[in-house]
C-alpha cells in the first residue's frame, strides 16, 4: 500500500494478540544478552512485542504514527506492518543508517522541537529515547503537542536507577554515571557510547509519573513496567523500590478532548 506521504511501505498484517506472561518476560530480558551481537534480532523481537502492547491501547490500521528517536527504524517498519502510517525522525543521521539505508518517510529533526504542527498525529510513540536528551520533559510535552485529542502518546525509557540504567556502564552506575564511565574506558580502552551527562541523563520513574499527573490536557492509561509480567505492575506503585524494579518506564497517555 502507498502512505500519505507517496512512499511504498510493508502491506498491513494482523497484529498479534499481546499477553503479558512470564514467559515473555523472560524472552525479553534474554534477548538482551543478542543486543550487540546480534541486534537486527534483538530490536525485530523489541519492535514486534511493542507493537503488539500499542495496539492493545489504540486502533494502528490506518492511523497516523510518530516514532521520535526512530533509530534505524525497527519500530517504525513494525508499525507500518500494522497498517499505521508512520513517520520516524532521529537527531542522528548516523542512528538512521546503521543498519542499511532509511526508510520511508524518515527525517533528521530534533526530539525537543518536533516538525510537526499541533495535533498532527493519532499515536505519538517513542522506546528508549527520553533518558537520552537533555530535557526529558520538554521531549515529552512535545509529544503531547503534535498528538490529537483524542489521541495516544506511549512514552517509555529506561530509569536511570534500573538494572540497565547506565546502558553498557551498568552496574557500575550505581556508584556515580562519571565513574562508570571511567571505568569503562578503561577496561575496554573506549568511551562508553552512552556519555553520562551529554546523551545519557538519569530520568526517575517518579519524575516521570508527577510530569505526567501534573498535566491537564492528559490521563495517564497506564504507568507498567514494560517488561515485566502484568502481576507485577504493582511496583510502579512503590516508592523506591520502583526506581530499581520497574527496570523500563511505560507511560501510556490519552490526550484530552479540548
Amino acid at each position: 500500500m502507498t502512505s500519505a506521504y507517496g512512499h511504498r511501505v510493508a502491506r498491513s498484517e494482523p497484529v498479534p494478540r499481546h499477553s503479558a506472561t512470564l514467559a515473555r518476560s523472560v524472552r525479553l530480558l534474554n534477548a538482551f544478552r543478542h543486543e550487540r551481537r546480534d541486534p537486527e534480532r534483538f530490536y525485530d523481537l523489541m519492535a514486534r512485542d511493542t507493537v503488539a502492547l500499542l495496539a492493545t491501547y489504540t486502533e494502528l490500521k490506518d492511523a497516523t504514527v510518530i516514532d521520535v528517536g526512530t533509530g534505524s527504524g525497527f519500530f517504525a517498519r513494525a508499525l507500518s506492518a500494522a497498517g499505521a502510517r508512520c513517520t520516524g525522525l532521529d537527531h542522528d543521521l548516523g542512528e538512521l543508517t546503521a543498519h542499511g539505508e532509511p526508510g520511508a518517510n524518515q527525517l533528521v529533526a530534533s526530539a525537543l522541537a518536533l516538525p510537526f504542527r499541533t495535533a498532527a498525529a493519532d499515536v505519538c510513540f517513542s522506546s528508549n529515547v527520553l533518558e537520552h536528551v537533555p530535557d526529558p520533559w520538554r521531549m515529552a510535552g512535545e509529544m503531547v503537542r503534535v498528538t490529537r485529542p483524542g489521541g495516544t502518546v506511549f512514552l517509555s525509557f529506561t530509569n536511570w536507577l534500573s538494572p540497565w540504567g547506565g546502558h553498557e556502564t551498568s552496574p557500575w552506575h550505581y556508584l556515580g554515571g562519571d565513574r562508570a564511565a571511567r571505568w569503562y574506558e578503561r577496561r575496554t580502552g573506549r568511551p562508553p557510547k552512552n556519555r553520562y551527562g551529554r546523551t545519557l541523563h538519569p530520568v526517575s520513574v517518579s519524575a516521570a509519573l508527577a510530569w505526567a499527573r501534573g498535566r491537564d490536557d492528559v490521563r495517564v492509561l497506564d504507568a507498567l513496567p514494560r517488561y515485566h509480567p502484568r502481576w507485577a505492575e504493582a511496583v510502579v506503585r512503590v516508592p523506591g523500590l520502583r526506581e530499581v524494579a520497574t527496570w523500563n518506564l511505560l507511560l501510556v497517555l490519552r490526550k484530552r478532548e479540548s
